[in-house]
């Protein structure tokens, strides 16, 4: 058992290792042997009732929770957008700019933020765009409805998880300097992979203003670390 995730397992069998990580009646497992896999593989369907969803690898997706929110917003007859966000949207408060209806803003963020499941791809725009939640504008609603058209183009966008891919463990993070214009904290982004398989990503406010890029970057770091550990 994991000595901090207690829904990880881990087996080791001479040089090889198993995997197995328990979510409700989920079960997700891997490991650098083939054969090890199989032999759990088959004892678990022994001991339980169970479907197996193949062993050389799995596609997550929620293409079919993408078209829905595309269908409730009023977005499925939208024109296809090839990237969530523009490079100037979305950026500050907007004080000037036309209320819009919180209701509605938060309901359609609200959605997003549950598809960031399995769409990395989105995580940081959809972020940027929670901020705004309390006091929405139209501009704010303009860039949400883009990462909609965005997901009109891209539906089936999932992950991919090989069962081929190695264990080694490695980390990616960055940060934009001062990327908020209203207090001018910035914004870590970090990712984990295990061999080629992504396991773990987030898009995440900094708590403290830094006040140099390589401070905002050593902060991402530390944040990057602390999710591998």
């Amino acid at each position: 058992m994991g000595s901090v995730d207690k829904t990880l397992f881990l087996l080791s069998r001479g040089g090889d290792t198993t995997i197995v990580r328990i979510y409700v009646d989920d079960i997700i497992f891997g490991g650098s042997s083939h054969a090890l896999v199989s032999s759990f593989a088959e004892q678990m369907s022994r001991e339980f009732e169970m479907s197996l969803m193949g062993l050389e690898g799995t596609f997550v997706h929620q293409a079919k929770y993408t078209r829905d929110i595309l269908k409730k917003f009023n977005m499925d007859d939208s024109k296809p957008m090839t990237t969530p966000m523009s490079t100037n949207t979305a950026r500050d408060a907007d004080e000037d700019g036309e209320a819009v209806d919180q209701k509605e803003f938060r309901g359609m963020i609200g959605s997003l933020l549950y598809l960031t499941a399995t769409r990395p791809d989105i995580q940081f725009v959809v972020c940027l765009c929670a901020r705004y939640q309390a006091s929405p504008r139209t501009s704010h609603r303009q860039a949400v409805k883009r990462i909609f058209r965005y997901l009109k183009f891209t539906p089936e966008l999932g992950l991919w998880y090989s069962s081929g891919s190695s264990l080694s463990l490695r980390g990616f993070s960055d940060a934009d300097h001062a990327g908020c214009r209203i207090d001018r904290k910035s914004t870590s982004g970090t990712c984990q992979l295990l061999g080629t398989s992504l396991v773990s990503w987030s898009s995440r406010k900094q708590a403290s203003v830094a006040l140099s890029t390589t401070e905002a970057e050593y902060v991402a770091t530390a944040s990057c670390c602390s999710q591998l550990l």
